[in-house]
Parts: C-alpha cells; sequence; structure tokens
C-alpha cells in the first residue's frame, strides 16, 4: 500500500543525490560538445546553442517529466516498467494494442541498460578529463585514473550503497552551489548572455545553419538524458520531493552554469577545451576535478542501481529469466545487488572508455538508444493520460503531441550519431530485445506445452485417492495456479506416496509495486488434506516462500519450513529443429532456462530440503 512521503528538507537533499546525479553532470561535456557540431565558433552558435540547451530543459524534463510523466506513479514507483505496468491494466491480454504495449516496453526496457552501460563511462571521463586543463601533460593519466574508479565503483557494489548513500545528497548539494556559483561569476561580467533565453536565437542557428541542424540536436540532447532516469528513481522519494529539489536548486544551477560557460567563451572569443574547468581559477581545478569526480560516480551509481532494479522488474514481469538477487539493506527493500547485471555492465562500460578514448567521443555514442526509451515514456503516458487520467483528447493530443514533437526532433537528432558510434548503443539495444522476445514468446510456448502435459486442479482428487500417505508437510510449488504441479505429478509416478498434508503455493507478481501483506494469502482446501495457496508479491518486491508460510499461521494454517520438504518442478526444454530466426530463438530460449536461478534460490527456499524434479518438454 502506498503511503504519500512527508516533504522535508532531508527528502529534498537526498533525493538531489539519487534522482539527479545522472543530468546533474551533463555541464561536463554537453556544451563544448554541441558548440563543436553547430561548426564555426562565433556569437550566434553559443546563444543558439544556449537557446536549445534551455528550451530542451523545460520541455522536456520540467514540462513532461517533472509536471506531466511523473503523476504516472505506479503506487509510487516510476520507470519505464512500472508505467508499462500501469498501461496494463486498460489492456486485455493478448489483443493487438497489448502486444503493442508490450513491444514498447521491450525497446524501452533495452534502451536503459543501453543508458547504464554509457552514463558511467562518459559522467567519470567528463570528470577526471578536467586534470588537462590543469596541465596537458596529465593527458595520458585521464584513461587509467577512469579505469581505476569505475572498477572500484563496480566492486564496491557487492557490499551495497546503503553505507555511502547518506553521503549522496550532501555532495551532490554543494555540487549544484557550486556549478551555481561558477557560472553567475561570468554572468555578471556579460548579462547579454542571458538573451539566449529568447527561443527564436535557438531556431535562427538552425535555420542558417540547416547542414548541421540535426547534428545540434543530437548533441543539446545531452543535457536531458537523466530525463528518463529521474522518472526512474523517483519512487525512493515520492514525488514532492523530487520536484522541490528540481524547481529549487537542479534546474537554476545547471541553466546558470550552461549560461555562465557560455558567457565565458564569449568573453574569450575562441573555443576552449573543457570550458566549465575554465570557470576556475588554476589552483582550484584539483579540488573541482575531485568533486566532480564524487558527483560522477554518484550519477554511475544511481544508473547502476536503476539498472539492478530494472533487472529484477523485467524478470517479475516474464521479460528476463530469473536472476541472482541480493539483498543488500535490512532497511531499505530497493537496495539491492545483482551480480550477473554488475558483472556485464563493467567490461561494457571500460570498453566504451577505452574504444572511445574521451567524453567528446563519447557523446557520438551517448543519447541515441536512451532518446528511444523517452519516446515509448511519451506514447505510454499518452495512453494513461487517456485510459486512466481521463483526459479529453484534444489535452492528450495537445499536450503529448507537443512532447511527441519534441522527442522525433531529438530522435532525428540522434540518427546523425549513428556512424560515429550511435550504432553501438543501438546495436546492443537490439540484441537485448532479442533477449527480451525470445524470454517472452518461449514462455508462452512453454506453458502452452506444459498444460498439454498437466493434470487440471479439478482432477487432483482423483490423482492423490488411494495413493499412500507418508507423515509431514510437502509443499509444492506451482507456476499456474489452475494446473497440478508436475513435481507433484513426479512424485507420485516414481514415489507413489503423497504426504499427510499436501500444500500447493502458487507465487504470484502483481502489477504493483507492493502488496498489502493483509492481502498477500488466498488459501484454499479443496481436496482434505491438501491446501492451495496463493500468495501475491509487487513487481518491486522479491518473493519469499518462508515469508509467505509464516504468514499462513496468521491465518490459522500452521505449517513451519523447518519441518516441511520443499518440491520444485525444473522443466528440462529441447528445441524441436525449426527454420530461420524461429529456430535461432528457440534454441536461445533452451539455453536461457537451462541457466536460469533455480526457483529454490529465487524464491528463497531452504535448499537443504528441497527435492527437484525434472520433466521435458519439447518446444
Amino acid at each position: 500500500m502506498n503511503h504519500p512521503r512527508r516533504l522535508t528538507l532531508s527528502a529534498v537533499v537526498a533525493a538531489t543525490g539519487i534522482v539527479y546525479g545522472d543530468i546533474g553532470t551533463s555541464p561536463l561535456y554537453t556544451l563544448e560538445t554541441a558548440l563543436g557540431a553547430a561548426g564555426p565558433f562565433d556569437r550566434e552558435a553559443v546563444l543558439g546553442v544556449l537557446s536549445l540547451i534551455f528550451w530542451s530543459l523545460m520541455i522536456s524534463v520540467t514540462l513532461k517529466y517533472i509536471v506531466i510523466i511523473m503523476q504516472a506513479d505506479n503506487e509510487g514507483e516510476g520507470g519505464i516498467l512500472a508505467l508499462f505496468a500501469l498501461a496494463q491494466r486498460r489492456l486485455i491480454t493478448g489483443s493487438r494494442w497489448a502486444k503493442v504495449a508490450v513491444g514498447l516496453a521491450l525497446a524501452g526496457t533495452a534502451f536503459f541498460f543501453c543508458d547504464a552501460l554509457i552514463t558511467p563511462a562518459i559522467s567519470v571521463l567528463g570528470a577526471v578529463e578536467g586534470l588537462e586543463v590543469l596541465n596537458p601533460g596529465f593527458k595520458s593519466w585521464v584513461l587509467p585514473l577512469t579505469i581505476g574508479v569505475l572498477a572500484v565503483l563496480f566492486a564496491y557494489q557487492r557490499r551495497g550503497t546503503a553505507r555511502v548513500a547518506s553521503l549522496f545528497g550532501p555532495v551532490m548539494a554543494l555540487w549544484f552551489v557550486v556549478i551555481a556559483v561558477l557560472g553567475a561569476i561570468p554572468i555578471a561580467r556579460h548579462p547579454q548572455i542571458l538573451q539566449a533565453l529568447n527561443p527564436a536565437d535557438g531556431l535562427v542557428l538552425l535555420f542558417h545553419r540547416p547542414a548541421v541542424a540535426l547534428a545540434i540536436i543530437g548533441a543539446v540532447f545531452l543535457a536531458i538524458t537523466g530525463g528518463e532516469a529521474l522518472y526512474a528513481d523517483m519512487g525512493h522519494f515520492g514525488k514532492r520531493p523530487v520536484r522541490v529539489a528540481w524547481f529549487a536548486m537542479v534546474a537554476p544551477a545547471l541553466v546558470i552554469n550552461y549560461f555562465g560557460q557560455g558567457a565565458l567563451l564569449l568573453e574569450v572569443g575562441r573555443p576552449v577545451t573543457h570550458p566549465f574547468f575554465h570557470l576556475i581559477s588554476p589552483q582550484l581545478i584539483p579540488w573541482l576535478v575531485v568533486l566532480a569526480t564524487a558527483a560522477a560516480v554518484i550519477a554511475s551509481q544511481a544508473v547502476i542501481s536503476g539498472a539492478f532494479s530494472m533487472a529484477r522488474q523485467a524478470v517479475h514481469l516474464d521479460l528476463l529469466p530469473r536472476l541472482r538477487v541480493l539483498q543488500t539493506s535490512a532497511q531499505e527493500q530497493g537496495q539491492i545487488y545483482v551480480p550477473i547485471v554488475n558483472w556485464l555492465i563493467f567490461p561494457a562500460v571500460i570498453l566504451f572508455v577505452v574504444g572511445f578514448g574521451s567524453s567528446d567521443a563519447l557523446g557520438g555514442a551517448y543519447g541515441s538508444a536512451v532518446v528511444g526509451t523517452m519516446v515509448v515514456t511519451t506514447v505510454l503516458g499518452a495512453f494513461v493520460a487517456a485510459t486512466q487520467w481521463n483526459w479529453p483528447l484534444w489535452r492528450v493530443g495537445g499536450l503529448f503531441g507537443l512532447l511527441l514533437v519534441s522527442d522525433v526532433a531529438f530522435v532525428a537528432g540522434n540518427l546523425t550519431k549513428v556512424p560515429n558510434g550511435g550504432w553501438i548503443p543501438l546495436t546492443l539495444g537490439a540484441a537485448l530485445c532479442l533477449i527480451f522476445t525470445t524470454w517472452r514468446s518461449g514462455r508462452l510456448e512453454l506453458r502452452r506445452a506444459l498444460s498439454k502435459l498437466a493434470v487440471p486442479r479439478t482432477e487432483l482428487g482423483k490423482l492423490v485417492a488411494g495413493v499412500h500417505r507418508v507423515p509431514g508437510t510437502g509443499v509444492f510449488l506451482a507456476s499456474n495456479a489452475n494446473l497440478v504441479p508436475s513435481a507433484l505429478i513426479r512424485n507420485i509416478e516414481h514415489n507413489n506416496v503423497v504426504h499427510q498434508r499436501v500444500i500447493i503455493l502458487n507465487v504470484e507478481i502483481a502489477d504493483t509495486p507492493r502488496q498489502d501483506p493483509m492481502r498477500r494469502l488466498r488459501i484454499e482446501e479443496p481436496v482434505p488434506g491438501v491446501h492451495y495457496i496463493t500468495a501475491r508479491f509487487g513487481f518491486m518486491e522479491t518473493p519469499d516462500v518462508a515469508e509467505a508460510l509464516k504468514a499462513c499461521r496468521a491465518r490459522g494454517l500452521r505449517v513451519f519450513a523447518e519441518d516441511s520438504s520443499f518440491f520444485v518442478g525444473r522443466h528440462v526444454v529441447r528445441a524441436r529443429p525449426l527454420p530461420g530466426l524461429r529456430g535461432l530463438q528457440r534454441k536461445l530460449f533452451a539455453r536461457m532456462q537451462q541457466y536460469s536461478t533455480q526457483a529454490a534460490e529465487f524464491f528463497r527456499m531452504p535448499f537443504r530440503d528441497v527435492v527437484i524434479l525434472n520433466t521435458a518438454v519439447e518446444i
């Protein structure tokens, strides 16, 4: 059950650290990259790029995410999969629109994971590159230091971030204060830079330089790439602290710093490498590099944690096989660690760092994937507004039409990055989409195949009639509440016995983030001595069999895990030889099923008391 969070200063500061780490480090590289895309350096280029950055922040972040999309919370949780679960409530399973929604969710999730690959690389690189401004001779140290910082960051994930998370908010709050002060000083010297607040300057730049207009738009997009991350992370604190942090601190600091960099460039009258670090005197640059690196690490941590949460949600929504999920905090449910995700992201991030070598070069790859997630968010958000908020069509069309035009412009701009590295995250996104599609379609076929082999629940009485009963309690995990678990059938076939008390436990994942513990269980006894239990968990929770059995005792069914034997059916999948892509997908699904985390571990069952019974299935 969702309870509104209180608006406190500590909540606002904490939200500043977790939610805005990604977008908060964009000034390290965005203006330099955008001016490089604009071509010849002059006053028109500086004012035009600043105007485009400002209005992108206002439309795509403030209007889209802060004002509109954050209303589409699923009991307080945000992100593309929470939005997808929200949209599913008004869709008929198997209908054309339901399939479209699934396709959008698959694409959006894949692109989000690609964002998690590039954000740590470009953020940390952009911060460490400040050493080059201090001394060009330090350039050779940039890559080794970046790799070292990232290696420590990913190695620390196993320990959890609970002990250092309390520092994130104050550090990022200090970061935003510092970048605002650094930007305000040159603005005070050259207040004419505020002319860039006029949207006409941005449009004039695009009109006068049509050959590079799309490249400029693609580079400007770097200023808003953290928008999707802030929506995904808002569930940690609630909407109000996130919104207050944006309007009171984050947005003003970002705008002031961008305009300060622009004023500095107009003052010197030429392009400057890493203009962000030229805002401060040389003797203070090492301190700024340390602060920028800390901010970049926090930005990376937010994205990595988001990838862990997204992976768990994807498993619960049947987009990925079961993965090993470790809880790293006893107090915070959201503090988790997914080993395979961590150690797949880490080498990919290092390859991006080494392969591109600089934040400017990485800008060519960054954004081409995350813009896809933003488009999906707009489309699903429009559907939710029309079907659940009951907005009139003119309002949906007007507001979301404007947002979609903005998104399409950024898509077109990011297409110019494809030859310069943008193809890499797009290719990775397509590969992830293939994996998601393969798993989801394979699971559907597996269920159909199992239903042909299975015994309906209505036949349970006949199945156990006359079978010898042995003392004790047997707990059988059921994947389908309407069918007798395959493990129970195999047990009767091979052992010719049934426990004195049989519990058939079906775990359901709800389309809400968390399930009210008072409404978690449903208990039935269709046959004497046989209890059907349905335990519901939210998609942000970790299913726990021991917790479900403990809750049974409060409902009058006295069952103890230590006195029970647990039986799990394992489906050994064999792929039939099929031609083309479908045959390859079935082989891939069979391999994924083989390496999927065992149900006993995923559902937190006691290992020493678990019996696994195999069922061979051909699809």
